[in-house]
């Protein structure tokens, strides 16, 4: 009986064992889970060399290639404003005018005053002796010497009438404001039948200059001529070509020097005084150049992971440059490493690498 109980004790250890050994041969779902988020997937690049574009990024302000505040000559009440604010107008256009009535009495006056010099001016040169059908013109230096005639205009009051009725058609053009050049209208703050000391602002936006400060370091990278992107603050993709046209050779008692570029309003997107930012580009050959996400750092180190075998190998480089998204890299001097073309660079995945880690290609 008691050799019975032992067996049957025996079959059911040894089935419990059995049993035990296929759970663990066959992992659970759960298991298995686990194990695949314990599993690091990497995205890798060829390394290549390239051209670099070294960029410089600065901050800078939009000023309009002309810009003009506009007000009268002649003072006086504003009669008409015939633009509005935001309105293209071509050189030429007439802006406002002031009441006229006043500047019309006045040449009407010099008219008058004109007609009364003229017939006095006849009667001098009839008491000198000139024949009067003969100087009807006033003009003919057969008819009198020049002399002659210039010194009878002073005393007859005929030169100085000539002069005031110029004078009255001058202030009465001076009513009227006209467009200097091209432009846009802004700063419409005047309105009619009020003295205006100020009627508005005209923008010529065909073209801006934005004005720029680099550090002194970077003097040597940059030229007049060489071409720029520049990109609103509030539209940042939106790219404008600009081109470099002065650089004022002096550093100022911050390290910075001074530098102006000059680009082309596209469709009419920008505006005088918007906020920008300038990129100045440099093409530099025969580089590595790797993502910035590609480099890490590392106890005070640049660090990128090569992919070898299946596992992560840390490597100390040198960044030479940097643009906006890149790096342009080598291999580290203190350290004494190197890259060379054709290794694997890991491009993501890398914050939490160490050296040797066992990565996966995605």
């Amino acid at each position: 009986m008691k050799r019975s109980a032992t067996l049957l004790f025996a079959l059911v250890c040894m089935g419990l064992t059995s049993c035990n050994s296929k759970k663990e041969e066959a992992p659970t779902e759960m298991e298995m889970h686990q194990q695949a988020l314990g599993e690091t997937y990497v995205d890798t690049m060829t390394l290549r060399t390239s051209t670099f574009n070294k960029q410089i990024v600065c901050n800078g302000r939009l000023r309009a290639k002309a810009k003009s505040e506009l007000n009268f000559v002649a003072q006086g009440v504003t009669a008409e404003i015939y633009v509005s604010e935001g309105m293209y107008v071509h050189k030429g256009t007439l802006i406002a005018s002031v009441d006229k009535r006043e500047r019309l009495r006045e040449l009407e006056k010099a008219e008058k005053e004109l007609e009364r010099a003229k017939v006095e001016l006849v009667d001098k040169l009839i008491g000198l002796g000139y024949d009067a059908t003969v100087i009807s013109d006033f003009k003919s230096e057969q008819a009198v010497p020049e002399d002659v005639m210039k010194r009878a205009e002073v005393t007859s009051g005929y030169y100085a009438a000539q002069y005031q009725l110029q004078s009255a058609r001058k202030a009465l053009d001076e009513c009227n404001l006209y467009a200097p050049f091209s432009g846009r209208i802004a700063n419409l703050d005047a309105r009619p039948y009020q003295h205006n000391d100020k009627i508005c602002t005209l923008i010529d936006d065909s073209q801006f200059e934005v004005e720029f400060r680099i550090l002194e370091a970077e003097f040597g990278n940059v030229r007049k001529g060489q071409h720029v992107k520049v990109a609103p603050f509030v539209a940042d993709s939106v790219l404008f070509d600009g081109i470099i046209t002065e650089i004022n050779p002096l550093v100022d008692d911050k390290g910075l020097i001074k530098v102006m570029a000059r680009l082309n309003n596209r469709n009419s997107m920008l505006i005088d005084g918007m906020n920008v930012r300038i990129v100045v580009e440099e093409q530099v050959r025969n580089m590595f150049v790797v993502p910035k996400d590609a480099v890490v750092e590392r106890d005070g180190y640049h660090v990128v992971f090569l992919y070898e075998d299946g596992r992560a190998v840390w490597t100390y480089v040198d960044v030479l440059h940097s643009n906006i998204n890149s790096y342009a890299i080598t291999g580290c001097r203190r350290k004494e490493t190197s890259i060379h073309e054709g290794d694997t660079i890991i491009t993501s995945g890398n914050l939490n690498l160490a050296d040797g880690t066992e990565v996966k290609l995605n």
